[in-house]
């Protein structure tokens, strides 16, 4: 089968494209003929070499979440399951190919009327932007601000939040990412490149409660002091190569919560499905920004590093 290999820690040139064996599920496990590859952010850092959730040992295939058709199942797996359409993750790597085989509890139905593009988009961004709203508990009537908010999680936060009731105030960095956030609920749009934004922001609707922190660094900083006593700030990501700088003594001085989820895979589970849910009624839409052939990996992840993404960024497999 086509896949593409990671024989050694580097730029994203280190993806190549080569061959694999056909894998075969074992005991436990059903095989995936994959038509889209998810990518996020961590897995360019992993690739890297930098830590992450996963140990990466190569060489191996990247990538952690597929898209696709059960073709195939074990010896003590319900034969039932070939056929259906399905997303999962891989347990860290051998996403990134054209065959998959998993565990047998790990893949989630698609549900009918989804697209499975749309779903492999929805598969980590989802369950995440999911999770941050319950955890934050945004309430009708909250300025909520949400940075990154042109990007694969940030553009599901800014939808959830509108629909919770939210005022919402989405940052992006550029031009071409701020003109997006009105068309997803946005009410305020603001450009964090821009010197002053903040401001901007106060004097428009002065302050905020509830910060979804998706950069890290100077903007998470800038984005904590917009917050008033008894404001709530949840950090999911480090567009800016750094996690916020906001320390729990920062935090307590100024009466706000500092949330950090932690969640049972259970229930991370069924945040996935809930979102699924929520696309195939139409009450989500994942924002797929752009999307790269298998063989060229190594320019998707070129593309997320130099922050040339919007939304998703999407491998197609078949």
């Amino acid at each position: 089968m086509r896949a593409i290999w990671l024989r050694e820690f580097g730029g994203p040139e280190v993806l190549v494209p080569g061959h694999a064996p056909d894998p075969v599920p074992g005991p436990g496990q059903v095989l995936i003929d994959v038509a889209h590859a998810n990518i996020t952010f961590i897995e360019t850092q992993l690739r890297a070499g930098r830590p992450g959730p996963f140990r990466l040992t190569p060489p191996l295939i990247p990538g952690n979440g597929v898209g696709g058709v059960i073709t195939a199942v074990g010896s003590d797996v319900d034969p039932a399951l070939t056929g259906r359409r399905v997303v999962s993750a891989t347990g860290g790597s051998g996403g990134y190919a054209e065959r998959a085989a998993v565990d047998a509890s790990a893949p989630i139905a698609v549900p009918a009327g989804l697209a499975l593009d749309a779903a492999v988009a929805l598969l980590a961004d989802g369950r995440t932007a999911t999770m941050l709203i319950e955890a934050v508990g945004v309430r009708p009537g909250d300025r909520v601000l949400v940075e990154a908010a042109a990007g694969g999680v940030g553009s599901l936060l800014v939808q959830l939040a509108a629909r919770a009731g939210a005022r919402v105030v989405g940052a992006a960095g550029g031009r071409r990412k701020v003109d997006l956030l009105p068309g997803l609920g946005a009410e305020v749009a603001v450009d964090y490149l821009v010197h002053g934004w903040a401001e901007q922001v106060r004097a428009t609707v002065g302050g905020v409660d509830v910060v979804l922190d998706g950069v890290g660094g100077p903007v998470a900083r800038a984005a904590f002091d917009l917050l008033p006593p008894g404001g709530r700030m949840v950090s999911f990501g480090l567009a800016s190569g750094e996690w916020s700088p906001v320390s729990a003594e920062a935090a307590t001085a100024r009466q706000v919560t500092v949330i950090r989820p932690d969640v049972p895979p259970a229930r991370l589970r069924a945040y996935t499905e809930q979102a699924l849910a929520d696309a195939a009624a139409g009450r989500l839409r994942p924002l797929i920004g752009q999307r790269f052939p298998l063989e060229r990996a190594a320019d998707a992840h070129a593309a997320i590093e130099a922050r040339a993404t919007v939304g998703k960024t999407l491998l197609d497999v078949a």
